[in-house]
């Protein structure tokens, strides 16, 4: 298995992009290598906000997310070493997973 972030544009958006420290506004869904769901957005009803780039989230996201413009869509293979690393998160992410994610672009709000 790889130890690099893989990004694949699903679809690719047309609205703002994502740059560091902007706000931005996902659907999501995580899923393990066997395809377990652990998280995602959709199922909790509604959609997630974080703060990009700044370290808020995991770094696979902080990395993987630059540059998407809204309206896209992107699937992440996030090695563990840029997700939770040796760390187990909930019942389902154990030490060292390597997690997938499908992630939609919903909005970017930024300072300017």
């Amino acid at each position: 298995m790889t130890t690099e972030l893989i990004i694949e544009d699903l679809v690719v958006g047309d609205g703002k992009a994502a740059v560091k420290g902007a706000l931005i506004t996902t659907h999501y869904t995580g899923t393990l290598l066997d395809g377990t769901v652990f998280d995602s957005s959709h199922l909790k009803g509604r959609p997630f906000q974080c703060v990009i780039g700044t370290g808020r989230v995991i770094k696979g996201w902080d990395q993987g997310l630059m540059g998407m413009q809204v309206g896209g869509k992107r699937k992440l293979f996030v090695p563990a070493h840029l997700a939770y690393g040796e760390r187990q998160i909930g019942e389902h992410i154990k030490p060292n997973s390597d997690l997938y994610f499908e992630i939609e672009l919903l909005e970017v709000l930024t300072r300017d």
